[in-house]
């Protein structure tokens, strides 16, 4: 059978070994993720928002692309907004650009939850720091363009990293921005930059 989880296969194929491991992390990420919000009383997508709403910009904290950027509709994203609300953690805010929608900001209350929250991951450094500097930057790398290859086939919704951006260039192997009028080194690539314009040709 031509699954990675098929351990015949999975142990004759590098790519179905890298395959599981993704899965193994992605395992203990939702494990950390819920145990962060069952001490807040919160689902993990509420803390998830939380925690986005704490380090994005204004335009990015609305209903419609919160559920771009979790792959949700906007009746789930809606209904968690609307318990957050209720909790006091959250807040509506009047649009100045279109009075028809509204932005979601964080209360006082709401930012020390989302300030708290945001460390669950921390636990995925402490192993990060122990590798070289050369095993850092090659699973950057890596990762990079396995995040790129899977928005490109529509798996991965909203991205807001550097090879999706109308500022990055790539000459002769060489990173480049245009809005920093830069060089950029492998492991100086974005993942998640708050100057991020989309590509005319990644739009939908």
């Amino acid at each position: 059978m031509q699954s990675p989880f098929n351990l015949n296969r999975q142990n004759q194929n590098t790519e179905s070994k890298i395959v599981v491991a993704l899965e193994r992390i992605s395992e203990a990420f939702r494990v950390l993720l819920w145990n962060e919000s069952k001490e807040n009383a919160l689902s993990p997508i509420q803390t998830q928002i939380l925690i986005f709403l704490l380090f994005h910009s204004e335009e990015k904290c609305k209903v419609s692309y919160l559920a771009h950027e979790f792959n949700m509709t906007k009746a789930t994203i809606s209904d968690s907004v609307r318990i957050l609300i209720k909790k006091e953690l959250v807040q509506k805010l009047d649009n100045p650009v279109d009075t028809r929608s509204y932005i979601i900001g964080l209360t006082t209350s709401g930012k020390t939850t989302a300030e708290k929250a945001a460390s669950f991951a921390g636990a995925f450094e402490k192993p990060l720091n122990a590798l070289t500097e050369e095993q850092k930057e090659a699973m950057l790398s890596g990762l990079l363009r396995l995040i790129h290859d899977l928005n490109k086939a529509g798996i991965i919704t909203i991205q807001r990293m550097c090879f999706t951006c109308r500022f990055y260039d790539k000459n002769n192997g060489q990173h480049y921005c245009k809005l920093l009028q830069t060089k950029l080194t492998n492991t100086d690539l974005r993942i998640d930059c708050p100057e991020h314009e989309l590509k005319a040709r990644n739009r939908h």
